[in-house]
Order: structure tokens, then sequence, then C-alpha cells
């Protein structure tokens, strides 16, 4: 993993993402799940008795894409802990027919929901603006499915909210507190979620504040008068993003990519939901020099899911794939032409990750990958 990954941090040339995975397989580790098993048990009484007390009719909220690893969740905590979760979606960009199915394949198990959808309107104007001018055309969709997931829990009166996995922790990045693997603050959402207030998107006679109010935050002083908690599921259990996908396959019909691996990787089965994702990711391999197969790849080497020497053969391959058939779909959806599109692209490299060699775009970190 190259240090052009925002917000990594290195130790002796050793990622904090690698740190965290050494950690957890050490005997004498802090990482101990039995006692992060009874300290989620207790944390299930209590939402119990609080969810009794206040006579609700669901007693947490689990932020849901349809996606594997929030299907696993939602599983778990209603299979294994006798939880009745209420899922809630922030609506995908350019919504796939993968992604309907499958989340109608989970809601068919027997869970209620509630899809949150923004201004169409606004959500475009906004992707392609960030596009532009940072090379991230679901930025507003990151601080709307943070705000709206708050706003739920305290328009229904549930104070508990179950995330997946903390990233920064698992993956490599900017750990805030003591509590971050455990529990999203406020100040996560704002600093490694949005990285910016909505309010800085008002653009006079184009986007209005009322315009943004979806991807605002609750004021945060109302969340701890409410109540509430979020926490990730992967603090408590051990997370593996295989494991979880092989887990949802084997509960509910549970469909993969349709043309047998997505754009840009070796996996069929992660980020189904939305087609604008393999332009979010081929941008990352455009402005980080690492793409959705390195991504990929790494964490199923910590994982011990692959060798590490074929891992590299199929990084060589795939990373950095561009989403052919994809862009249709998104130059449409942004109201572009595809060599606008690759115009917008190129003006995301910058010289430490390429260079232009006889009229070609030449990766500085290719040789990384040995």
């Amino acid at each position: 993993m190259p240090d052009t990954r925002p917000r990594i941090s290195f130790k002796n040339g050793i990622c904090n993402s690698c740190q965290f995975i050494q950690e957890e397989k050490l005997k004498d580790s802090s990482v101990n799940y039995e006692e992060r098993n009874i300290e989620l048990d207790e944390l299930v009484k209590r939402i119990k008795i609080d969810s009794e007390t206040l006579n609700h009719p669901y007693n947490c909220i689990v932020p849901w894409s349809g996606g594997k690893d929030s299907s696993s969740v939602a599983l778990r905590l209603k299979n294994q802990y006798q939880l009745r979760p209420l899922l809630v979606t922030f609506n995908p960009l350019i919504p796939t027919s993968v992604g309907e199915h499958n989340k109608k394949a989970l809601l068919d198990n027997g869970f209620d929901s509630i899809e949150l959808k923004s201004d169409i309107r606004v959500s475009k104007l906004l992707s392609k603006r960030f596009l532009v001018e940072r090379g991230n055309p679901k930025l507003h969709w990151d601080a709307g499915i943070n705000a709206g997931i708050f706003k739920t829990a305290l328009m229904t009166g549930i104070k508990y909210i179950f995330y997946a996995e903390h990233g920064e922790t698992h993956y490599g990045g900017r750990i805030l507190s003591k509590d971050s693997e455990k529990i999203r603050s406020y100040e996560e959402v704002i600093e490694n979620q949005i990285g910016d207030t909505p309010e800085n998107w008002v653009e006079h006679g184009v986007i209005s504040r009322d315009d943004i109010y979806p991807y605002l935050m609750p004021d945060e002083d109302c969340l701890k008068k409410a109540g509430i908690e979020a926490h990730y599921f992967g603090y408590y259990k051990r997370w593996n993003v295989v494991e979880n996908y092989r887990y949802v396959k084997n509960i509910i019909d549970f469909n993969t990519c349709e043309r047998g691996r997505t754009y840009g990787t070796v996996t069929n089965f992660d980020s189904l939901d939305d087609y604008m994702d393999d332009l979010y990711y081929y941008l990352q391999f455009i402005k980080f020099g690492f793409g959705r197969a390195i991504r990929d790849l790494s964490r199923q080497i910590q994982k011990e899911e692959i060798l590490r020497s074929e891992a590299v053969i199929l990084a060589q391959k795939y990373d950095g794939e561009y989403p052919k058939d994809s862009i249709p779909h998104i130059t449409n959806y942004l109201n572009l032409n595809e060599k606008e599109l690759s115009e917008i692209i190129d003006s995301h490299r910058t010289s430490k990750v390429w260079q232009r060699i006889n009229n070609k775009w030449v990766n500085q970190l290719s040789d990384l990958i040995v």
C-alpha cells in the first residue's frame, strides 16, 4: 500500500492497517474478541431493555445498502442476537439491477426498511461539481448517508446504530481517538467521512441552503441529549469481507456482478448497487496510483485468503481497469460526453503518480507492485 493513500501512516515501513492485523494475531494482544463478545452481549441486553421500556417496534438502525457487509450485520443482529433492526438506505446515485435484487432478497427475509431519496437535480449538480473539484463524484453521498442515519435515529427515537467496520482502523487511516474503532463519533463523521461542511456547498441561484438539508448532520448537542450511540459491529466481531459474503450468500439469494467480475478488481461481490462506484474506484487509481484490485487483494492477503505472489499477478492484470460499460450510465447522469469526462479524469493526475511518455500516461507507482 503506497503512502498516497489518504490518511495512511507508517511505522518502520509497515502501514497502520498491517500493524492492526499483526496486533490481532498476538496471543497477548489487546484485541481480545472473547471479551468483546461479552461486551456486545451486555450492549444487546441494554438495547432490549431500552426498547421494551419505550415499547418501540425497532431497537436499532443498520445503515444499509443491500451489500454483503451491511446485510451481514443486519442478519447477525436479527438471527444471532434477536434484535429488531430497521434498515435505512440513502439512495444510490445510479441504482443497478443487481443492487435492487439484493435489497429485495434481504427484505424478503423479514426486515423493515426506509429509503431516503434526496432531490436528484441537486444530487446531479453536486456529483458533477465534486467530480471536477475533487475527483470524488460521491462526496455529497458520503455526507447524506451519515446525516440521514442520524436524522432518522432522532425522528424515530431509536437510540442505537450499528455500522459495519471502522475503515480507518482496518484498512489504514487516521485514528481520532482510542474509541474510534468502536464508536462512530460526530468528529469521525465530519473529519474522516465527509471532510467538509455542506454549508460550503451553497451556491447563489444554483444550490440553496434548503437544497443541502439532506446532507447536513444534526446538531451534536441534540444527538447527545437523545442518547444516540453509533457502534461498529466489526469492533465486536472479527471482520472479514469474504466471510461476510459467504454468510449472506448462504442465507439469501444474493446476486453477484453480472459480468462475472467487478471492474478494476478480482471480486464479484462488492459495491454492486451503484454504477457511480465504478468511476469512484477508477478515480482512486487516477489520484493515488493504486486501484480497487490492490485494495481488495491487500485485504485478502491480510486475512490469508490468498498468497501474495498470486495477488501480485492479479493486481498487475486488473488494477486500474477502465469501467467502459458503466460509463454511458455515468455520463448520462452527469450530463457529460465521454470526451469531457476523460478530460476531467486526466485533470486529477499528479506528477507524483503519473508521467506523460510518448503521448501515454505512465503510472510511476506501478514498479512498487513486485
